[in-house]
């Protein structure tokens, strides 16, 4: 059976989550590999990419594998530390 303590612990941590998954949405991460740049929020939703003229066609889907796993990367740590908090 769950108390009264256990049942508010468990609605704070749903109100705290919620409030942190509000805060990542705002948070945005760069990564860039030889002229594609892509920004990521801090759920992992792609938010932006930017691709230079001087890219080669042919280089493109290396550098934005790279690029977006770079962003995707950098987007988890900083969750990982937002929901630590939590």
């Amino acid at each position: 059976m769950v108390s009264l303590k256990q049942a508010r612990d468990m609605f704070k941590m749903q109100r705290d989550a919620k409030k942190v998954k509000k805060e990542l949405k705002n948070i945005h991460v760069e990564a860039e590999a030889e002229g594609v740049t892509v920004t990521v929020d801090g759920e992992q939703q792609i938010v932006d990419i930017t691709i230079e003229d001087h890219v080669q066609r042919d280089a493109l889907p290396r550098l934005l594998k790279d690029a977006l796993n770079r962003a995707m990367k950098k987007a988890q740590v900083v969750a990982a530390e937002k929901i630590k908090a939590v």
